[in-house]
């Protein structure tokens, strides 16, 4: 009898053994490895340069930061826009013409240079842009992303070509001599006598006592994005993943040595 219980003893301190080494805690690791991909990497690369430039302090909006940063590194990396400047021009056409709805950023000093009111074409609305168009005569804006061109002298004086990069929206814009100039009617005058600032005839104008400013800063193949949203505006420069890989592929980006760091973030 006393061998058989030692039998059955030694059977379940077996049994207990085999339990004790198959079982899995249940609890996670206090500390786990997360894949971080490209498209999060850039993510937060768009938020910290957007904070750095204090945009919010100056009305524009994180999703429209965002929007004219992508194109501007896909026409970057195609090269279709130029390399010897960092600067990215942003006009918000979804807010009213008395705001200051036009940025000059550099992208380089994480700087804005400089914002203003901008015009836009006598067609697409009165205070606010409703309508837009890429037909010749149609007097109204267009939206999307333009590279800048040749400077010259016309009836506007000196004024600065713009080419349009957007087929279906703004690819006529060299036909239809849709360019950056000044005009006395983009004033706080204007909008005293008007409640709004005066329209063109689709050109994004300026201030006229600012215009050589703003020349003289975009010229050279620099970006330009002119935002709206009461027109359906698709484009193949707002591919994010591929702006992402630009980023990432350009070995004097902060966000490429900054891995490690955003890693331990997420």
């Amino acid at each position: 009898m006393k061998k058989h219980l030692l039998g059955v003893a030694g059977m379940l301190l077996v049994a207990i053994a085999f339990s004790v080494i198959s079982w899995v805690s249940p609890v996670q690791p206090k500390f786990q490895v997360k894949t971080i991909t490209e498209d999060a990497l850039y993510q937060t690369y768009v938020a910290n340069k957007y904070k750095s430039i204090h945009l919010q302090d100056a009305g524009l909006s994180e999703e429209v930061f965002q929007k004219a940063l992508t194109g501007y590194y896909n026409l970057k990396n195609t090269g279709k826009a130029g390399n010897g400047k960092s600067i990215l021009t942003i006009a918000d056409f979804d807010q009213n013409s008395t705001k200051k709805r036009l940025w000059i950023i550099d992208l380089e000093t994480d700087s804005l240079l400089l914002h203003t009111w901008v015009a836009h074409g006598e067609k697409s609305g009165g205070d606010l842009a409703t309508r837009f168009s890429d037909t010749n005569d149609s007097n109204e804006s267009s939206l999307g992303f333009y590279v800048t061109a040749e400077i010259y002298r016309g009836k506007h004086g000196r004024s600065l070509r713009l080419d349009g990069m957007d087929e279906g929206y703004n690819a006529n814009a060299r036909k239809r001599a849709i360019v950056v100039h000044g005009a006395p009617y983009v004033s706080q005058a204007t909008i005293n006598e008007l409640g709004r600032l005066g329209r063109s005839h689709g050109c994004p104008a300026v201030p006229a006592e600012l215009s050589d400013q703003v020349i003289n800063t975009i010229a050279g193949k620099t970006v330009i994005f002119i935002n709206g949203s009461a027109q359906s505006y698709a484009s193949k420069y707002l591919n994010s993943h591929l702006a992402a890989n630009a980023v990432l592929s350009d070995k004097d980006s902060t966000l490429t040595g900054k891995n490690t760091e955003l890693a331990g973030r997420i």
